[in-house]
């Protein structure tokens, strides 16, 4: 049984949340707390496997907590956010600081079942997280691309990823050159919280990245980062690549789903593209990175001791979807490699792992 514990200073959020995750069966919300005083004491007492916290509370706020909690009683730590501006500044920095995940509460663009359901999927991968053993890398060195590569091809390279994902996103597109053929991910977080993730990152990397549009092309040294509930699919006319921001199901409980882009991606760039699943629970994006490989792809995964949780590139290797694992400290320098690698060299490579 995974012991919750729910830190909100709202009694209503506390109320319908406390409600929700107890419906699952394998999830016990063992108490609720107003604020991180009071918290503190029932952690110490209870010893939960998970904390949903919300940030923006009296007395002491999300983020000071955190950074205690995270210094003298390390565990699994979930934010539950507002869907503002400021909310999304302040869930960022929460990631940075090593809570594990984040989460819109309910609204406008996200009704209760909607995150009570994904709550429940976040509580019970975070309960298995390898948080404490992830520490923050060090800025990777952009790596410089052979010349001829980045000029003369329309190759296309996708990344997909979850839990975890926001420092292994970081991490990779920090070592990739200015000069990278033309990007697009999907991390799953809230709407809003997207734009942040963009903004951070592209004041980190050499490349330019931003939130996705509807209509943007994909093009060397730009990286597309799906927005927060929109699917993105990637679309051709000629040798033009761009992207489609559209609606539409959940899939795996997640939009933007990594498998809807891989899926497009298969479709429409087939052996020009690279495909790269990163840390993340559930199966999201295993098929669609499948597909990838089924169109000539290549595919990257992310290896399990470098994963905060093993649960998306997991079911991608069990699928055979996964040309070749790779810790995520050599992740950029392999999507290099593999960008550049000559037709003979691709197909002397298939079905390699290491």
């Amino acid at each position: 049984m995974i012991k919750v514990i729910i830190v909100d200073d709202s009694a209503v959020v506390r109320q319908v949340l406390s409600a929700e995750i107890s419906k699952a069966r394998d999830i016990e919300v063992v108490a609720v707390a107003a604020d991180p005083y009071i918290a503190r004491d029932k952690i110490v007492a209870l010893h939960p496997d998970v904390i949903t916290l919300d940030l923006e509370m009296p007395r002491m706020d999300g983020l000071t907590f955190l950074g205690k909690l995270m210094r003298y009683f390390p565990l699994p730590v979930i934010v539950v956010s507002s869907l503002t501006p400021r909310g999304s500044e302040m869930a960022m920095r929460a990631l940075e600081m090593g809570a594990v995940d984040v989460v819109g509460k309910p609204g406008e663009s996200y009704s209760v079942g909607d995150i009570s359901a994904l709550l429940i999927e976040k509580i019970r991968a975070a309960a298995g997280a390898k948080f404490n053993r992830v520490q923050p890398q060090a800025p990777a060195q952009a790596a410089e691309a052979p010349a001829p590569l980045f000029r003369t091809t329309h190759k296309i390279l996708a990344i997909g990823a979850s839990t975890g994902g926001t420092e292994a996103v970081r991490h990779v597109l920090m070592g990739l050159p200015a000069d990278t053929p033309g990007t697009v991910i999907v991390q799953h977080m809230p709407e809003h919280f997207t734009a942040q993730f963009a903004k951070r990152l592209d004041g980190d990397c050499a490349m330019e990245v931003r939130e996705a549009k509807c209509g943007d092309l994909v093009v060397p040294g730009v990286a597309l980062l799906a927005p927060g509930n929109s699917h993105m699919v990637l679309r051709r006319s000629g040798t033009q690549f761009s992207v489609e921001v559209k609606g539409g199901p959940p899939v795996h409980y997640q939009r933007p789903s990594v498998d809807v882009l891989f899926h497009s991606v298969a479709r429409q760039a087939g052996a020009n593209a690279v495909g790269a699943i990163l840390t993340g629970m559930g199966a999201d994006g295993a098929r669609g990175l499948l597909a990838m490989r089924q169109a000539g792809a290549r595919t990257l995964a992310q290896d399990e001791q470098s994963c905060v949780v093993f649960g998306m590139p997991k079911e991608a290797i069990n699928l055979g979807a996964v040309e070749r694992i790779v810790p995520l400290s050599r992740m950029a320098r392999q999507i290099i490699e593999t960008l550049s690698a000559r037709p003979e060299a691709v197909a002397a490579g298939k079905g390699a792992l290491q």
